[in-house]
C-alpha cells in the first residue's frame, strides 16, 4: 500500500489539520509515514503546501517526486494547479470550487476550474456552501478531506476517529460539525465518481 499526497491551499484554510487528521488516522492504521511542509507566508495569505506519504512499508524521502501523488486535495483551485507536475497519470485532483483572492492579478475562475476540468481525474466541490450547510463556515477543509478519501487507502472510519483526537478539546459541537463535513464530502465524492 502506497499513497502519496499533496496538500494545497493557502494560510488560515486548515492545510495542516487536514495533515495531522491523516497523519492521527496512518498511526491508527501502523502505517508508515513522512510529511514535509512549506508554510511560506501563510499567515498573510501565502501559499501553504504539504507533501505526505504513507506506505505499509518504510518510506525513504519525505518529498514525492514529479509524476508520483496519487492524489492532490486542495482547498483552493488555483494552488491545485500550482501542482499539477507532481499529479500522477492515474492520480485524482480534488478541489475547492471558491478561489481564495489574495492577489490583485488572480487569474480568471472560469479559466482556472476549465484547466483542471481538462484533468481526466478530477473532483470539484463548492466545499464552503457544503461546510455551512454541514454547521460550521470553517469546515470547508474538512469537506474537501471527505471527498478526497475515497482515494486515501486506509478505512474512512479511521478519518473519523481521528477527527475526534484532533478537535476533541474544542468541544463536541465542533466535533459533530467537523464529522458532519467529512461526510457530506465522501458523499458527494462518491456521487461525482458513478
Amino acid at each position: 500500500m502506497k499513497s502519496d499526497i499533496i496538500l494545497s491551499g493557502v494560510g488560515g484554510q486548515g492545510i495542516l489539520s487536514i495533515a495531522a487528521t491523516i497523519g492521527l488516522a496512518a498511526v491508527d492504521n501502523n502505517l508508515y509515514l513522512k510529511q514535509a511542509e512549506v508554510h511560506g507566508m501563510s499567515q498573510r495569505g501565502g501559499d501553504v503546501q504539504s507533501h505526505l506519504r504513507l506506505s505499509d512499508k518504510p518510506v525513504a524521502s519525505d518529498l514525492i517526486p514529479f509524476g508520483s501523488a496519487d492524489l492532490i486535495l486542495s482547498v483552493e483551485p488555483m494552488e491545485s494547479l500550482r501542482y499539477l507536475p507532481w499529479l500522477s497519470k492515474t492520480g485524482w485532483l480534488v478541489t475547492n470550487s471558491n478561489p481564495f483572492i489574495n492577489i490583485p492579478d488572480y487569474p480568471d475562475v472560469d479559466e482556472i476550474l476549465n484547466e483542471i476540468k481538462a484533468i481526466k481525474n478530477h473532483i470539484i466541490l463548492d466545499a464552503d456552501l457544503i461546510a455551512k450547510e454541514s454547521g460550521s463556515a470553517r469546515s470547508g477543509n474538512i469537506v474537501i478531506l471527505g471527498a478526497a478519501s475515497a482515494f486515501i487507502d486506509m478505512p474512512f472510519s479511521s478519518l473519523e476517529v481521528a477527527i475526534r483526537k484532533l478537535f476533541g478539546r474544542k468541544g463536541q459541537d465542533i466535533v459533530d460539525a467537523n464529522l458532519k463535513a467529512l461526510n457530506a464530502g465522501r458523499k458527494l465524492s462518491d456521487a461525482y465518481r458513478k
